[in-house]
């Protein structure tokens, strides 16, 4: 990424916040779609925590951006593959390709702002992204910024007693609270907040 690096630290808490949350929710999950879809956030968070680290301070050339594509494609597959036990949930296997796919996009600007033709300008500098296509950066721009709005009206209307009786019913305290609903939307929010500042520095 470029930018101001304390956008980039930013974006690093929060993406690793997130992750660190989604792991814990799918440790209390029971096997099943909920554990799948929290493991596929977690690494979603992790991956886009450790993209936005200021290139100054990790430098992930040249291995980097191929490593970045190559497990967030591997991670679009698998997210359309069908579950194989209870509910499908379409819905959040799709926008989780997306994710993925958004990520493969990046890391692939990054391969290309690393390997370009600007090396004989000398104004590329290390970790900068070239930009991408433009149309597709935009649509995934439209995309996140819909995904934002949505979740986070959908965050909105929870009263405390709503909470307060799922997190009861969620089981022990350790396993309850990863499991409250506000949080998971909370969550999914700051995710989309996070790939939408990213795609921005493209």
């Amino acid at each position: 990424m470029h930018g101001p690096p304390l956008i980039g630290w930013l974006l690093v808490a929060l993406c690793a916040a997130t992750g660190g949350y989604c792991l814990l929710q799918a440790r209390g999950e029971p096997p099943g779609p909920g554990r799948r879809i929290a493991g596929a956030e977690a690494l979603m968070g992790w991956g886009m925590a450790v993209m936005a680290v200021p290139p100054t301070v990790l430098d992930t050339r040249p291995w980097g951006p191929p490593a970045f594509a190559a497990v967030f494609a591997v991670a679009a597959v698998r997210a359309l593959l069908p579950v194989p036990y209870g509910a499908g949930l379409p819905g959040h296997r799709l926008h989780h390709a997306v994710g993925a796919l958004a990520m493969v996009y990046m890391a692939l600007a990054m391969m290309v702002g690393t390997t370009g033709g600007h090396h004989h300008t000398g104004e590329m500098t290390p970790g900068r992204m070239a930009g991408g296509v433009p149309l597709l950066t935009g649509a995934l721009l439209v995309y996140f910024a819909v995904y934002v709005v949505r979740s986070g009206l959908r965050l909105v209307p929870m009263t405390d007693g709503a909470v307060d009786g799922a997190g009861a019913a969620a089981g022990p305290s350790g396993a309850g609270w990863s499991r409250r609903p506000e949080l998971r939307h909370a969550c999914r929010l700051s995710m989309g907040i996070g790939m939408f500042a990213m795609l921005l520095a493209l």
